[in-house]
């Protein structure tokens, strides 16, 4: 190991950070703190076990599909640029160790096996989140995906060239199983969900899943709840053949993991790091690794603070990733940035079917100890006689004594999912769904009603919230 390897700087008042992870948050916090000290200041050492560097894992399923047709209009950043601006940036090599102690991590080239000590004065662990393997036979079998990086889409890219049949199993039905199941109905294969749940989309109340079942089996999709999967036949090649469930047995030729994922946070676990409830590094506001004065850590391995609730959750999305990554780097750079906490917003579609919910569910609500008020309302994405008008439903959760809006779900076609950044905006504000009924959003017979279906849900909400005696 040179000496560049083993001293941290190599001139006065010059630092080295060391970056584990090479996509969001990880590139987002080097390429921020590049910004602001250079290589003069700041000597910045990324570590990227696969191929890849910042790209768009939320983008895989629209690639599988097709309706993305290279894989590289997925990547923000190539490894190239990120060198051009300094960063010392090492794909194919994987950290195996932190040792906190004495400020440095172990690196294993994945190719080649061998393996080196680098030292640092300040530490970004931005290892994301894996895709969950059920403990049951078959799970490692050839033809069985998780889809997480471009590595692994590529995998199934390639199996579904190959494979001799077509038929698809995807086990779950969260955000990656519904996508999966969609861009494999593109792709020509006839595709079964397998879901443990009583509706798809445990991320919404059933009632609004329900929506989301009908929508799929619209497609052509065959839906499966309450099932739970036991095992994965392979046939005498090793490839998956089938899915079995406590009541039957489904064939396959690939099957599809969709769920979920884990914060990947075995290193920081072996270093002894602080980790939440579920499984994630925790933080302070500037993304600090708490008790830790020069590590910090952000993207699909941290917990987040929900606004709402209250509590610590996990929530692997790549927008949270991208501003930890630059919050990180603005305090490693020497400025000053922090990270709020989050209202659990997220956005996804069916084909034609837009799905989006933000805040608490009626279950999380329950689990923290709230008492609400629900409201459904049916509209329309538009006023009803301008042409392409379509429906929509809003589930709406308000506190029953405050009225403080608590969540909002939302299922309708064009022009329905992207209202729910509205209740985000009234969440992260603190909002009772009685201000809300004041706000005052853009109409025009072209995009909305005379009252958005948002504002008719809180009307009522607030009507229901006055009625049990709150909002006072």
């Amino acid at each position: 190991m040179s000496m560049s390897e083993k001293a941290r700087g190599t001139g006065p008042g010059r630092e080295r950070l060391v970056v584990i992870g090479g996509d969001a948050a990880g590139m987002s916090a080097a390429s921020q703190a590049r910004r602001l000290k250079g290589p003069e200041e700041l000597e910045i050492v990324a570590f990227e076990r696969g191929h890849f560097t910042s790209f768009s894992a939320c983008g895989i399923p629209y690639w599988v599909g097709g309706d993305v047709t290279e894989r590289d209009d997925l990547i923000a950043r190539t490894p190239e640029e990120h060198r051009a601006r300094g960063i010392d940036l090492r794909l194919r090599t994987e950290v195996t160790e932190i040792d906190v102690a004495r400020q440095r991590v172990r690196a294993r080239d994945v190719d080649s096996g061998a393996e080196s000590w680098t030292s640092y004065d300040k530490l970004v662990i931005a290892t994301g989140a894996r895709p969950i393997r059920p403990d049951m036979p078959g799970a490692d079998a050839e033809g069985v995906h998780g889809v997480q990086t471009l590595d692994d889409g590529q995998e199934l890219l390639d199996t579904l060239t190959r494979a001799r049949g077509r038929r698809a199993v995807v086990v779950g039905a969260g955000y990656i199983g519904v996508e999966m199941a969609e861009a494999l109905i593109k792709r020509g294969f006839l595709v079964t969900v397998v879901n443990r749940g009583s509706e798809p989309m445990s991320t919404l109340d059933p009632d609004m899943g329900r929506l989301v079942h009908e929508a799929m089996e619209g497609l052509g999709i065959t839906m499966v709840d309450d099932a739970e999967v036991t095992k994965l036949l392979t046939g005498e090649d090793g490839r998956v053949r089938a899915v079995v469930t406590q009541d039957a047995e489904y064939p396959a030729d690939v099957v599809v993991l969709g769920i979920g994922v884990r914060p990947q946070t075995a290193l920081a676990r072996a270093a002894g790091l602080p980790l939440g409830a579920h499984g994630g590094l925790l933080t302070d506001l500037s993304m600090r690794v708490r008790g830790h004065e020069n590590i910090w850590a952000g993207g699909d391995c941290v917990e987040v603070l929900d606004l709402v609730s209250g509590q610590e959750r996990h929530i692997p999305l790549g927008t949270h990733a991208n501003k930890h990554g630059q919050v990180i780097g603005t305090n490693v750079g020497g400025g000053y940035a922090t990270f709020p906490g989050v209202v659990g917003t997220a956005v996804s579609k069916v084909c034609d079917l837009e799905i989006a919910r933000t805040g608490l569910r009626e279950k999380d609500a329950r689990r923290v100890g709230l008492r609400f008020e629900t409201v459904t309302v049916e509209s329309t994405s538009r006023a009803g006689y301008y042409p392409g008008a379509s429906p929509m439903t809003v589930k709406m959760l308000a506190e029953r004594r405050t009225g403080r809006l608590l969540g909002v779900q939302i299922v309708g076609r064009e022009g329905a999912g992207k209202r729910v950044d509205i209740a985000a905006v009234a969440l992260t504000a603190g909002m009772t769904v009685e201000q809300m009924t004041a706000l005052d959003l853009g109409y025009a017979p072209p995009f909305s009603p005379v009252w958005d279906p948002v504002l008719v849900a809180a009307r009522k909400a607030a009507a229901k919230v006055r009625d049990a005696g709150g909002g006072r």
